[in-house]
């Protein structure tokens, strides 16, 4: 598996839930599927295949509060393949969407992190599906590559959700204080 320099670890005030959505997008050439997006690895690549805007849908089950959205591109190896003006929406269907920041990338290299929050309010953005838009590439590009997305969302604490936080002194009952979310791998979807 190839490394994912220069992305933020998920820490203990956000962590990744693009396992949590399911993922769609407008077009895509033979063996450069809507997977690739997910697979972890830098040296492969989505890649689109038809008229622009390309579109990536990202569609979450239920209302999520959304921290950032990291994207991987790489101009020395895609070149005009490269997007360069791209646009995040929100909302929550297809049919309501908003667009939340429109972001102009200068020969990308690695990752490139969009913090994500509602226009004129402060706070995390709640949304039920994102759409990213590729609506230019460098050099006039026709086809898109996208390396690698992730979608981050905060970390609750249940503690605080509960009202209180608990008191133990000891050692024993401390490990046992923090309940843990459920683990996104452990999550399986047909």
């Amino acid at each position: 598996m190839a490394s994912k320099t220069g992305l933020p670890a998920s820490g203990p005030d956000s962590h990744e839930i693009g396992k949590l959505a399911v993922w769609t997008v407008t077009s895509a050439k033979p063996g450069n599927g809507v997977e690739l997006l997910r697979d972890d690895r830098d040296d492969t690549y989505w890649q689109s295949d038809g008229m622009q805007p390309h579109l990536i849908n990202i569609h979450f089950q239920k209302k999520v509060r959304l921290t950032a959205l990291g994207l991987l591109l790489d101009y020395k190896l895609d070149e005009s393949y490269t997007p360069n003006k791209v646009a995040v929406r929100a909302g929550a269907t297809f049919h309501d969407l908003k667009e939340i920041k429109c972001i102009d990338l200068e020969e990308p290299a690695g990752w490139t992190i969009v913090a994500l929050q509602p226009p004129n309010h402060s706070g995390d953005l709640k949304a039920c599906f994102v759409q990213l838009a590729i609506l230019s590439n460098h050099q006039n590009g026709r086809d898109t590559h996208v390396r690698q997305i992730k979608i981050f969302g905060p970390r609750q604490d249940i503690t605080k959700l509960a009202g209180k936080r608990l008191g133990y002194s000891s050692l024993d009952f401390q490990q046992h204080a923090v309940v843990r979310p459920c683990r996104a791998e452990s999550i399986v979807h047909v």
